[in-house]
């Protein structure tokens, strides 16, 4: 398998844990969103959407995070990364998409470099927006979770924990309190520290 991916992408550090977690090997092609890579004719051939991550599996090319992440889960084996039940995959997919669909679309490069460069928002009011969303999401996903939980959902790691670890990775960068959801706290402090996750951190993938 080979991983178009940035170090420090979102979605790329998502499809990352999934690969570790389901114990697929993979190379990394890095592509430097800083630099616009991503929008060149030879990167667009890969991804038309001039976005990363896109993963390359036996010459077929498989783009947009989660649907990555459920391709990975449905045909490697591993640890689950879904539920068993329609009802269960169901509640996963809500939570994924309230950080993936919702929130990261929001707070992503591209869409911090048209506030700054297009419409002259400055570094105060562009963190202001940024700390608004992740706000607005961990409210919602922290009336969703069950107390004392250490996932998400469920009693396993589920694509949704990928979605909150990885944005957990923002709040820290960007240095935004969150102490406010100490439930989705706990499962980050759960989680962190587990070895295939900490195999996929921005920081080992560095360029």
């Amino acid at each position: 398998m080979i991983l178009y991916d940035y170090w420090r992408s979102t979605a790329s550090y998502r499809v990352r844990m999934a690969l570790h977690l389901k114990g697929q090997p993979f190379k990394t092609v890095p592509v430097n969103l800083k630099e616009g890579e991503q929008k060149l004719e030879e990167h667009k051939k890969i991804n038309p959407q001039g976005l990363v991550p896109a993963l390359v599996v036996n010459g077929e090319i498989f783009t947009q995070s989660l649907a990555v992440i459920e391709y990975l889960d449905e045909t490697c084996i591993g640890a689950p990364l879904m539920p068993k039940d329609e009802e269960g995959k169901a509640k996963v997919r809500a939570l994924s998409h309230i950080i993936s669909s919702d929130l990261h679309p929001l707070n992503n490069l591209r869409v911090l470099q048209y506030l700054q460069n297009e419409l002259n928002v400055n570094d105060e009011n562009k963190q202001k927006w940024y700390e608004h969303w992740i706000h607005e999401a961990f409210q919602t996903l922290e009336t969703m979770t069950e107390p004392d939980a250490l996932y998400l959902h469920g009693n396993h790691i589920t694509m949704a924990d990928i979605c909150l670890i990885a944005q957990m990775y923002n709040v820290e960068r960007f240095n935004i309190e969150v102490s406010a959801y100490p439930k989705l706290n706990n499962i980050y402090n759960h989680l962190k520290n587990k070895a295939e996750i900490k195999a996929a951190h921005p920081s080992k993938y560095e360029k």
